[in-house]
């Protein structure tokens, strides 16, 4: 053959089969401990198709609801026993401390007995090298830890554990300034720890010595014994603090949730701006405060378009003419078209407007929703209106938003390191790269 002949195709693809082969990672064994946590399900469920599609061997541990959502992984599905987690209902827990409580019962400490026996069987029928877990997954961590399999976080949110330079998760506070504002840190973090330990620390150290375990100071101390905690949303969105050596911020996953993902959507008609109203996939008593939105949209030259997602029937929503009320839609081809997102303030939903350059008008409703918004307030990427606003005051909301065109600047500017660090390879990198190695080196 002459160089100036092409080899034969077979030759051609042949090279390229070898170079496929070759990029390819040796395929590990991975065992995912998940609870349904509504929003963080896409996510967690993502890190484990991202794995799958790679060729590794994943099983999934999941709450019975996940489980339609988990085979589309084309991973292993087993539901776990009898640890399901229970749905929190959060908007009728009026004080911190009932809402402890009830965290605790429903989704840390309640499931962790059962949870750590189902986790150990797994373990030792599939000899994973790494375990990877929901945050509140304790009794899986716990198993983790007692059969010398480390494990990893999976955090689809902002930071949430106690980090110098961090405002305590769930008050919806901006970062400290001065003295005072560190004393205010330090105050809330110690009280929110002690406030936990009240209703949790007890029963996980009783989980723990079952296993074998000492004990543990804090009940944040069994999230701090992993082998790292992946922080699943963007350094640059959340606000900057002395992390733990074992924390990584590794992006967002994007991903759509499954019963979104395959809707097909056709645009509102008419020529005014498109607003998308997306509100929780669980219910937190928001059909009066969703009402109120369309109300408001209603006195606007808009076109709207809501998503009630599977928590509400759409037909529990009166919409006004211009105004549609859909289940659901894919968020990726609606942010496309639309130029605002008004939400309760979930991560999943904040973030994804944030990639394509949407701002925000957020009505957060609790858990890290004050958490979310504030961090698009102080960055100028949208507005924060209280969750039982009158419709005139979130149409005015929106109609600010929409005519300021320093909150679309500002949400483009954090959404662009936002869709980079989405689009990057730092999660596969942390669960292929040489960290793989060293945990695999531990298994006893």
């Amino acid at each position: 053959m002459s160089d100036d002949e092409a080899p034969p195709a077979s030759a051609t693809a042949e090279r390229a089969h070898r170079q496929e082969r070759s990029d390819r990672p040796t395929p590990n064994t991975y065992l995912f401990a998940l609870t349904d946590g509504g929003g963080t399900v896409p996510p967690e469920l993502g890190v484990a198709r991202r794995l799958v599609e790679r060729g590794h061997r994943v099983t999934l541990l999941v709450d019975e609801s996940m489980t339609d959502q988990a085979r589309r992984t084309g991973a292993r599905v087993r539901p776990w026993t009898s640890s399901q987690t229970e749905t929190l209902r959060d908007w009728e827990m009026r004080t911190p401390t009932s809402l402890a409580r009830g965290l605790a019962e429903a989704m840390i400490a309640g499931p962790a007995p059962e949870q750590a026996v189902d986790t150990v069987a797994a373990i030792d029928e599939f000899r994973p090298g790494l375990v990877l877990t929901s945050a509140f997954a304790v009794g899986a961590m716990i198993a983790a830890e007692a059969r010398g399999v480390p494990f990893d976080v999976l955090m689809p949110n902002v930071y949430a554990l106690p980090a110098k330079g961090m405002p305590p998760f769930g008050a919806g506070l901006a970062p400290a300034r001065g003295p005072l504002g560190r004393v205010r840190d330090r105050a809330f973090g110690a009280a929110g720890v002690r406030l936990f330990d009240r209703y949790t620390l007890a029963p996980i150290n009783a989980v723990r010595a079952a296993h074998g375990l000492a004990p543990i100071a804090t009940t944040w101390n069994q999230m701090q014994h992993a082998s790292r905690q992946l922080v699943l949303t963007s350094s640059a969105f959340d606000f900057p603090a002395e992390l733990p050596a074992n924390a990584r911020y590794v992006g967002p996953v994007l991903d759509d949730p499954s019963w979104a993902a395959d809707e097909t959507w056709t645009p509102h008609d008419g020529d005014g701006p498109l607003v998308l109203v997306a509100m929780s996939s669980t219910f937190q008593n928001h059909v009066e405060c969703l009402q109120r939105i369309t109300d408001a949209l209603g006195e606007l030259p808009v076109r709207g378009v809501v998503t009630t997602g599977p928590a509400l029937r759409p037909d529990a929503i009166r919409a006004p003419a211009n105004v549609s009320v859909v289940a659901s839609a894919p968020h990726r081809l609606v942010m496309q078209e639309a130029s605002v997102v008004v939400t309760h303030g979930g991560h999943g939903t904040v973030i994804k407007a944030l990639a394509a350059g949407l701002p925000l008008v957020i009505l957060h409703h609790g858990r890290d929703q004050a958490d979310n918004a504030v961090r698009v307030t102080a960055r100028g990427a949208g507005i924060a209106v209280p969750r039982r606003a009158p419709s005139r005051r979130i149409a005015a909301a929106v109609a600010e938003v929409l005519g300021d065109d320093r909150y679309r600047q500002a949400a483009a500017k954090l959404g662009e390191a936002v869709a980079r660090d989405a689009a990057g390879t730092a999660l596969v990198d942390e669960l292929e790269g040489p960290a793989w190695d060293q945990a695999s080196s531990t298994i006893t």
